[in-house]
């Protein structure tokens, strides 16, 4: 049987292109879908720590102006995961306080103790998780360039053209589309998109003032809170 070197030749070239294209692809799929599964690891553990924390500091605060203070004083512009919901239920505040308990021998002193070490608590989170989002930031970068690097290599409305040269000549020189529109159509349709901005997923949240600089305003907020608490409101020692 006659073999028709030209067609085999076409589609070996065929063939090479879309394995190159379609293992690319395939290729940043999985790393994308690897970023979005650490993405939602990082949401359940370093930012449900944060979640906590502040949810335990803005239960000790209680009023809404001390909570603004105290954003203010610590470095946040915004109520991070603030709900006034959370602030006001027994049940939530049993929840985030159990096994929590506080050195001092008054109660006073006790609750002074607690919002700081609540708050030391958030500061350490919130390192951790600033470290992780950098760690994200940089994966994603790297997923991107990846993506840049392929194009800049291979100009895919380039190699539609040329397959669309290569069926014109299987046909006698009469073009017969790959695919239904132009070549930058197609081009658009087939691309890559870039791995989405993690700020888009995750909050961003800026460094905290360390405990030391400010821990006598700490205090001054801890005696002005005390005061707007229940008096059911127990702070074991």
């Amino acid at each position: 049987m006659d073999v028709d070197i030209s067609k085999v030749m076409t589609y070996e070239i065929k063939k090479e292109m879309a394995d190159r294209y379609f293992g690319f692809r395939k290729l940043i799929d999985e790393d994308k879908q690897e970023l979005s599964r650490l993405i939602r690891h990082h949401t359940l553990t370093s930012e449900q720590k944060i979640v906590v924390d502040l949810a335990r500091i803005y239960i000790l605060l209680r009023e809404r102006s001390l909570i603004k203070r105290f954003l203010e004083l610590v470095g946040l512009e915004e109520e991070l995961f603030y709900d006034e919901y959370m602030v006001s239920s027994p049940t939530i505040r049993a929840r985030v306080f159990t096994g929590i308990h506080a050195r001092g021998l008054t109660r006073s002193g006790r609750f002074k103790n607690l919002l700081l070490g609540c708050y030391d608590q958030l500061v350490t989170h919130v390192d951790q998780y600033r470290e992780k989002f950098g760690e994200l930031l940089d994966t994603r970068e790297f997923i991107n360039e990846e993506i840049n690097l392929f194009y800049r290599k291979n100009d895919l409305s380039s190699m539609l053209g040329f397959l669309r040269q290569l069926d014109a000549q299987d046909e006698g020189g009469l073009a017969g589309p790959i695919m239904p529109g132009t070549d930058d159509d197609i081009a658009a349709k087939l691309k890559v998109e870039p791995a989405e901005p993690i700020e888009h997923q995750l909050p961003m949240i800026p460094p905290l003032v360390p405990t030391s600089q400010i821990r006598g305003e700490l205090k001054k907020l801890a005696d002005e809170a005390l005061r707007l608490q229940p008096d059911g409101f127990a702070i074991a020692g």
